[in-house]
């Protein structure tokens, strides 16, 4: 059993955040599916989902969170190009090869290092522990724009508005073969049985998440096509797996069926804008990244 009392710090704060802050190796994810399964208890009963809590209100838990969650390492070494930054939240332009978060509690280099080097307020908002402040994730291999809070209410907010499709995270992608026309995607996403590197998407995939992607042709070519792409939800490999499923895989995601491109050690996926309402101020934001020079030589080649 795990009890503390609510502080003058801490009233009208949610309580999976309250836990967040006050509970050893507690992450967002963890303290939401305890609250939810009746492990937690706020002044001897079972609280409502969002609940906030009160000065001197006392939050009991009946066990200790299970261990494996562990927090992103400072790492102010880590170079990263920041894109945007206020009092309230940040956003990063990613390079290729760096991954958005640690796999291992050890590992260094990732944007969650340098995130919460750099903001170490950041450290307790967020869906996990290892993902300081980070509002959704790039593929390691994928470069471009990410955005983050550095408090749990701009957080919150911002979660709210990237779930209702009010977060505009557009992509510049090159794909095989000729696309000539817009199209919508939205078959569901989930895991692939059998390959943990993979996702698999479609209507009657077990498990599925909705996702939705837009695809427009800019330019073609005789081997492949330049596409814009939006893409309002968070899915892991939605883009990816999206435009595989059409038959038009990434150039150079030999992952999701691809071939191989001369000059090219990744898939060809650059997140090239994010447009949104600022939470605290209200006005529209719009941030945009250029072509990574790599990319960019690719582009001349194949035109």
């Amino acid at each position: 059993m795990i009890e503390f009392d609510v502080e003058a710090s801490e009233a009208g704060m949610r309580l999976d955040v309250a836990l967040v802050r006050r509970v050893p190796g507690m992450s967002r994810a963890r303290a939401r599916t305890m609250v939810e399964a009746g492990e937690v208890h706020v002044n001897g009963r079972r609280p409502r989902k969002g609940a906030r809590l009160a000065l001197a209100d006392r939050v009991a838990l009946a066990r200790a969170p299970e261990s494996g969650e562990f927090a992103a390492r400072p790492d102010a070494d880590t170079p990263l190009t920041w894109a945007f930054e206020d009092e309230w939240l940040v956003a990063v332009d990613k390079p290729a090869g760096m991954p958005s978060h640690p796999l291992r509690p050890s590992e260094l280099g990732t944007v969650a290092n340098a995130l919460v080097a750099r903001f170490p307020e950041m450290a307790a908002v967020g869906y996990h522990l290892r993902e300081p402040g980070i509002l959704h994730r790039l593929d390691t291999d994928t470069s471009g724009l990410m955005l983050a809070a550095r408090d749990e209410a701009t957080f919150e907010a911002l979660r709210t508005a990237l779930r209702a499709g009010r977060i505009d995270k557009r992509y510049v992608a090159l794909v095989e073969g000729r696309l000539g026309e817009t199209r919508t995607i939205e078959t569901p996403i989930a895991p692939h049985p059998r390959d943990p590197r993979r996702v698999v998407t479609g209507d009657d995939v077990e498990g599925g998440r909705p996702a939705r992607t837009v695809v427009v042709s800019l330019e073609a070519w005789g081997a492949c096509t330049r596409v814009e792409v939006s893409a309002s939800t968070a899915t892991r490999h939605q883009v990816r797996a999206h435009l595989a499923s059409l038959g038009h895989p990434l150039v150079g995601d030999t992952l999701y069926g691809a071939s191989a491109w001369p000059g090219l050690s990744r898939h060809f996926l650059h997140a090239s804008q994010i447009a949104f309402e600022h939470p605290r101020l209200g006005h529209e934001v719009t941030l945009q990244s250029a072509l990574p020079v790599e990319l960019a030589a690719v582009l001349d080649r194949a035109r």
